[in-house]
């Protein structure tokens, strides 16, 4: 379709690159193929459109919706969706639960990987996501990226996979089992091949690839190395791996390495504007200062934090010492969600809480700071400047949630925030690149019941050996 327009919009809201945010109460919204046209109120809309004279090819009426733009999920493993509530039911920590589940997921073939990411990704965008990035790390049985991307090209949503790796056993001081581990020359070969098929660095891409050695605890600092100077070969293929995630991987590190994970990372190469960490819960003031010198990205990961009791992340005080960062679900066997929107309203409540060394405190993190994290701040964590805002010739990536229903009565008098404050609810309109990907609540591209049906078989499956 040529062009979109999207009217009567009762707040078109949008945060903007210096701070603050705009919004325009009976808004317009047009696109043009998968960019933004304009984007304003229904009085300069009408003179714009007296000297444009343009023929929408699709009207949509969003009267009684807050329009957005597309949320983006910076970090996730998406085959966890297969094995949702183990471990987290009972309660286990990082390491005993990664122990745990290794050899569940060890029996993933390329057909699990690929229907647990379709169904993982579509629950993404009925929360809001548009870009999603992907943190697959375990290859057993001939499985690929390529799954993932097949799947992410059906479901319509911008993507982010990160060819991820373990390579360190147990009998090598590691955490993983040896018979999930790779040949190191094989990772790097393989993520050579992935770049080299499916990289697109271009402005408005719809499929990045990164490399992504999993964790300190995985990994050989020679595979880290040798990880950022591939990457660092073609342009926008950048660098994610785990990071501070718990004290137990603090002190990993300590008697592994004698270093900190931040300083042991740093000191192989893995700073600077192309490089983001999941979790970082245990920075301390010094590591807080270097991540935003280097303009090195965090992605936020409330749910997973403390479902595993690995910690709460300082975000107010990363964002005051100005890091970039984003918002993630993490691993669905690890939140046990895929509700971005969800996982929004989470940073906010829990950046308000009280932990050692801060009291808790009610004006800590507004709605608003929490819709920048899955918003602009996960552009900037991506370091892409054509996603996560609503301007004029930026990517036509936007999302708009009702707020006339039974959830959001009485939350008038801050629309925007009510989205948090408020139960989270599901998109009712989905645009990404341009294209319609959900339409009054309904995700149009398949039948979802169905992907459910063959997910739950591969799940009983794979848990059951």
């Amino acid at each position: 379709m040529k062009h979109i327009l999207i009217k009567n919009i009762s707040l078109l809201a949008s945060p903007l690159y210096e701070g603050g945010w705009l919004e325009i109460e009976n808004g317009i919204l047009v696109t043009e193929r998968n960019t933004i046209m304009f984007i304003g109120s229904a009085k300069t809309f009408a003179t714009w459109q007296a000297e444009k004279q343009i023929e929408f090819d699709k009207t949509i009426d969003a009267s009684g919706t807050v329009v957005l733009p597309g949320f983006i999920n910076g970090h996730h493993h998406l085959y966890q969706s297969l094995t949702r509530t183990i471990g987290t039911a009972e309660g286990k920590s990082l390491f005993n639960w990664l122990k745990f589940l290794y050899p569940i997921w060890g029996r993933l073939t390329p057909e699990a990987v690929y229907i647990s990411a379709k169904l993982a990704l579509v629950e993404l965008v009925m929360s809001g996501a548009t870009t999603v990035a992907d943190h697959l790390y375990i290859f057993p049985n001939g499985t690929s990226i390529a799954d993932e991307i097949r799947a992410a090209q059906e479901v319509g949503v911008r993507f982010h996979p990160t060819r991820g790796s373990m390579s360190l056993g147990e009998s090598q001081g590691g955490l993983p089992p040896d018979y999930l581990v790779e040949d190191e020359n094989e990772i790097l070969k393989n993520s050579l091949a992935m770049i080299e098929e499916f990289h697109n660095p271009d402005k408005y891409s719809m499929l990045r690839v990164g490399l992504a050695p999993c964790s300190p605890f995985s990994v050989t600092s020679d595979l880290m190395e040798q990880s950022a100077f591939l990457a660092r070969s073609f342009r926008n293929v950048h660098l994610h791996t785990h990071l501070a995630e718990t004290i137990d991987e603090n002190q990993f590190c300590l008697d592994m390495f004698g270093k900190r994970p931040l300083e042991y990372v740093s000191e192989l190469g893995w700073h600077g504007d192309d490089v983001w960490f999941a979790h970082m819960v245990h920075p301390d003031d010094k590591e807080i200062e270097h991540l935003a010198a280097h303009r090195s990205g965090i992605c936020h990961c409330p749910s997973s934090n403390m479902i595993l009791a690995s910690g709460i992340a300082p975000i107010r005080q990363m964002l005051d010492g100005g890091v970039k960062v984003g918002l993630g679900v993490d691993g669905s066997a690890s939140n046990d969600s895929n509700h971005l929107l969800a996982e929004a309203r989470q940073a906010m409540l829990l950046q308000r809480v009280g932990w050692p060394g801060f009291v808790s405190s009610a004006d800590r993190f507004s709605a608003r700071e929490a819709l920048e994290l899955a918003t602009i701040g996960g552009a900037k964590m991506l370091a892409r400047d054509d996603i996560g805002r609503l301007e004029v010739g930026k990517v036509a990536d936007f999302i708009a949630f009702r707020i006339d229903d039974i959830a959001h009565a009485g939350g008038q008098a801050d629309l925007l925030a009510s989205l948090l404050t408020c139960s989270p609810a599901s998109v009712w309109l989905s645009v990404i690149n341009g294209k319609v990907i959900v339409e009054d609540g309904e995700f149009l591209a398949f039948d979802i019941n169905l992907l459910v049906e063959k997910h739950n078989k591969l799940s009983a499956k794979l848990i059951a050996g």
